[in-house]
């Protein structure tokens, strides 16, 4: 059985342009945030009119979403676009980054040097004070999943979150480690289309299209920790 999903990363924040680490801080979105979200919805609501007139296609049978306040904002547009209720679930959060959460690289590798060089060698097991290991966090993300592939079999659905939600998936689909530097874009409010294969209890995924930003009239920003000097203005 064949369950597409399109996950969905959140729209800008305010902490997105200054390259702040929110994790599990309930940062809302800014202003431009709230317009992508916008623009998102209409796009939606213009393929599901769409699929009604041909009768085929671009169906939505659920919108799932983190239960973060960004992920949410993002989502809401969509829900109200296409009548359909939004269903929450914690395990689709952005990653714990526990003290390093409401700083920006700069001031992680100030304060916590000796953990920010241990995070720099992009070991999987490598957990910040308080916070989740990239490993944890990447199982965590796929175990949230099963539940939501077990309720659509066969179906489409959205599911909205994080960056690093985002950045787990690819790496599960395409069978890459969680070492391997990134060299896939992780967009504010991209849709990224993967088809998940379920054959008992083993699930096989295929990215199917990745990174559309086309209902954005202007470029949208990469999830990332590095600042430049625009985001330090």
């Amino acid at each position: 059985m064949t369950t597409q999903i399109l996950f969905i990363r959140h729209g800008e924040t305010a902490w997105n342009r200054i390259k702040r680490i929110q994790g599990h801080i309930d940062i809302p979105l800014a202003e431009s945030g709230v317009e992508q979200a916008q623009l998102l919805g209409a796009r939606f609501a213009h393929e599901a009119h769409e699929a009604h007139e041909v009768r085929k296609g671009a169906r939505l049978d659920a919108i799932w979403s983190s239960d973060l306040m960004r992920a949410q904002q993002t989502a809401q547009p969509i829900a109200a676009a296409l009548g359909l209720p939004l269903q929450l679930t914690e395990g689709l959060r952005e990653r714990n980054y526990g003290a390093f959460q409401g700083h920006d690289s700069d001031q992680i590798a100030e304060r916590f040097p000796d953990e920010y060089a241990h995070w720099q060698t992009r070991d999987p097991g490598f957990a910040p004070p308080e916070g989740e290991s990239q490993r944890a966090f990447y199982h965590r993300v796929l175990h949230a999943l099963e539940p939501i592939l077990a309720k659509h079999p066969e179906g489409r659905i959205a599911c909205v979150a994080h960056g690093g939600v985002l950045d787990c998936i690819y790496r599960f689909a395409n069978g890459l480690t969680l070492d391997a530097p990134r060299a896939w874009p992780l967009l504010n409010t991209s849709v990224n289309v993967v088809d998940f294969e379920r054959d008992g209890a083993v699930t096989q995924a295929r990215v199917v299209a990745w990174g559309d930003v086309t209902h954005l009239p202007a470029a949208s920003a990469d999830d990332g920790f590095k600042r430049t000097p625009e985001a330090g203005r």
